[in-house]
């Protein structure tokens, strides 16, 4: 699934992942690099996310508040 498809939980459940193996047995020093890497990229993702839908919930608001 491309990752513009994937929802806000869907990429905290990912992340969420990735956490879990820097604490789990299967840590290996050669490809930490790589999976924090990638849990940065889904970090400012989920961040940008959550900002869009913050925004969207603002314009819903406000539209309601304006006819309310």
């Amino acid at each position: 699934m491309p990752e513009k498809n994937k929802s806000v939980q869907q990429k905290l459940t990912e992340l969420s992942e990735l956490v879990e193996w820097f604490q789990g047995a299967d840590f290996k020093l050669e490809t930490a690099v790589d999976k924090f890497q990638s849990a940065e990229k889904l970090a400012a993702e989920i961040e940008k996310d959550l900002t869009e839908l913050k925004n969207e919930i603002s314009v819903v608001k406000k539209h309601f508040d304006g006819n309310g």
